[in-house]
């Protein structure tokens, strides 16, 4: 007997398989088999005895029998449950996918050759290093896949199937191909098997499917198996009756297809049944990986929409569920409650009240910032971000407990852009004017390094960054707004303000406003960069721009008209001049708004009333416009109590003031 612990025993049967006759080779691979299955340093040792590529060549030998294949197979798929390391070794030196896929699509293999051959290639797809990639872009791989999972194939290769599907599925054209290639109808009759173990690959390729897809919700809609809908289907398989497993991913495909947008929030099989769901499997009394789930997806499913997140708060002892899971030693679990929490915060202050004041949140999220587990750090950040929305907490808690110390010492030695995403997230709402963390952060030394972020690639810490200098400078010292000039400079600045992201260049303008707010800082600015400033401002009222951000525009023209004691930067540029007297008339109210704001602090300036400067003002038709906006405005007796009407009546009681005969 040959004992595989010895090392010239290995080469023995390596000369064995290679050179001897069919029994002996047949006794061969009968003892590497036994030997390999179940141990992972015996498979190591054959890898290192270089007989994988013998393995593979008794495979393709077509002279070798059928046992003998056979056993060669199972030797390689007990490989490929082998460690993440032994994997990577069949996928990448030996490339052994191509090979399973060679050997599943011919037409000579039997059925348990090519079922041996998908359990393989399904446990090297459990692995990362699997080239998931474009697998699905083969079309004849697909169909042929497909046509292996039909009603007369055995369970284990349909079972071998879904799961490879689930596991490749990575884009929205991998989800797109499944769906064109008709995989919907075979998932609807697999779900509705009396087999969990089918049940459950069949719903986790369905839930792949629809993730954030319209197009692929859309069709779940209209397929129907046996005279049922598949909606109405997976709401059937959320009831206590099947297991939890298959609750679950039930489920969360409703889910995702609500969140895909097909289904309304208000579709009794979202808030009356996925999400009661959901909140049942959030009990202690699960398996961590159910409880993990559930409140990942629960957290998902209410994320957006306030009602839901009232129904939640109120379902199943919901947050008592939550709570206990927060003491949870599972990172997994504590990281999906943190989560949950984070959702049912988003926008009900009745709901943050109850939270901080009932469950003791805060200690958890304080906890789990210096949590060890990156995935719990960064639940509790997102958590405390949703907390930050609410002004009475930004005011008690957080100052009680000083939030915002920990959220600065992540942010100062984090690298993650994830991290730092949600860390500005957060630190944009403690900047804000009636926060009393705003001045503590600030002179902790921030704003340099907002500004440096303003400069990074990844579009969303920009934005961020952005966004929290524009809270920052609103209503702020002098010192504070000087800092930022000095730290980012208006050359930056301008070019934020050219941003290919909208969201970018409104932050950008408000951040310019609220800068431009003090004679001083508009003389510092519009003296250095005035035609910088101004050309940039006249390019977003000549874009295709929203009208939110050409109204941020006029009401910088705004604050500039107001504050500038030695230029007429406003009053003698041509191009903005005209802009006020055309935009007087657009038919956006929000623009006539921002449009008349700047008129009214051009012309209730001390200066304005100058020959020079209300030439200037009649040359250009303004005067003239405001006038005839003002009689159709006065006609209009729904909109004469409005701001746009106010503000016109002040405009014209200020013309007729200085000059009386130029309004009738």
């Amino acid at each position: 007997m040959w004992t595989l612990a010895q090392e010239a025993n290995w080469e023995e049967l390596k000369y064995v398989i290679s050179n001897g006759d069919g029994v002996d080779c047949r006794e061969a691979l009968i003892k590497i088999k036994d030997a390999v299955i179940g141990s992972n340093k015996q498979k190591g040792a054959l890898i290192s005895h270089d007989l994988v590529p013998i393995i593979l060549n008794t495979c393709i030998d077509q002279v070798q029998s059928p046992d003998r294949k056979m056993d060669a197979l199972v030797i390689l798929g007990s490989l490929a449950k082998g460690s993440e390391e032994q994997v990577e070794c069949l996928v990448k030196q030996y490339n052994i996918v191509p090979y399973l896929l060679k050997e599943i699509m011919s037409k000579d293999n039997s059925k348990k050759c090519v079922e041996t051959c998908l359990s393989t290639l399904r446990s090297i797809f459990g692995h990362t290093c699997a080239p998931k990639e474009n697998f699905l872009a083969n079309t004849d791989v697909l169909k042929h896949f497909l046509r292996l999972a039909s009603a007369g194939s055995s369970l284990k290769t349909q079972i071998c199937i879904t799961s490879i599907l689930v596991s490749v599925c990575q884009t929205n054209e991998d989800q797109l191909r499944l769906l064109h290639a008709g995989t919907l109808q075979i998932l609807s009759r697999m779900i509705c098997y009396d087999n969990e173990d089918i049940q459950i690959p069949a719903l986790r390729c369905l839930s792949c499917m629809c993730y954030s897809n319209r197009s692929v919700a859309d069709n779940i809609c209209v397929i129907s198996f046996q005279g049922r809908s598949l909606p109405d289907i997976l709401n059937s398989l959320t009831s206590r009756l099947f297991p939890a497993e298959i609750q679950l991913i039930a489920a969360r495909c409703l889910t995702y297809i609500y969140r895909s947008g097909t289904l309304p929030s208000t579709d009794n099989r979202i808030s009356q049944k996925a999400l009661p769901t959901l909140a049942r499997l959030c009990a202690e009394s699960f398996d961590h990986s159910i409880i993990a789930s559930a409140s990942e997806t629960l957290a998902y499913l209410i994320e957006i929409d306030s009602e839901l997140q009232r129904t939640a708060a109120i379902t199943n002892h919901l947050l008592k569920s939550l709570s206990d899971l927060l003491q949870s030693q599972d990172p997994g679990v504590k990281q999906a409650a943190l989560c949950c929490f984070a959702s049912l915060g988003a926008n009900d202050e009745a709901i943050r009240k109850r939270l901080m004041d009932t469950y003791g949140l805060i200690n958890a999220i304080l906890n789990g910032l210096k949590d060890s587990n990156s995935r719990v750090k960064l639940s509790a950040i997102r958590c405390l971000h949703s907390l930050s929305r609410s002004v009475q907490q930004l005011r008690t808690t957080f100052q009680d407990y000083t939030i915002w110390e920990p959220l600065m010492g992540i942010f100062t030695t984090e690298t993650s852009i994830e991290f730092l995403v949600a860390v500005t997230s957060t630190i944009c709402n403690l900047l804000l004017e009636f926060s009393p963390s705003k001045e503590p952060i600030i002179n902790a030394g921030i704003i340099e390094r907002l500004c440096q972020y303003t400069m990074h690639a990844d579009p969303s810490l920009r934005l961020n960054s952005i966004w929290a200098l524009m809270n920052m400078s609103f209503q702020s010292e002098m010192y504070v707004k000087t800092d930022i000039i000095n730290m980012l400079g208006t050359k930056r600045i301008l070019e934020l303000v050219n941003d290919s992201d909208t969201r970018i260049v409104m932050k950008t303008l408000g951040l310019l406003r609220n800068l431009l707010s003090k004679t001083h800082h508009v003389e510092i600015i519009m003296r250095a960069y005035s035609s910088e400033v101004l050309e940039a401002i006249n390019k977003l009222l000549e874009s295709d721009h929203s009208s939110e951000v050409k109204e941020q525009a006029f009401c910088i023209i705004g604050n500039i008209s107001a504050e500038d004691e030695n230029g007429d930067y406003i009053i003698m540029n041509n191009k903005i001049m005209a802009h006020l007297a055309v935009f007087l008339f657009h038919h956006d109210r929000k623009l006539q708004a921002g449009t008349l704001f700047a008129i009214y602090n051009l012309v209730h300036r001390k200066d304005s009333w100058s020959m020079e400067k209300y030439s200037r003002l009649s040359e250009s038709n303004i005067i003239k416009n405001v006038n005839e906006l003002n009689k159709k405005t006065i006609r209009n007796k729904a909109q004469c109590e409005d701001y746009i009407s106010r503000t016109l009546k002040q405009i014209v009681i200020q013309c007729k003031h200085f000059y009386p005969e130029i309004l009738q």
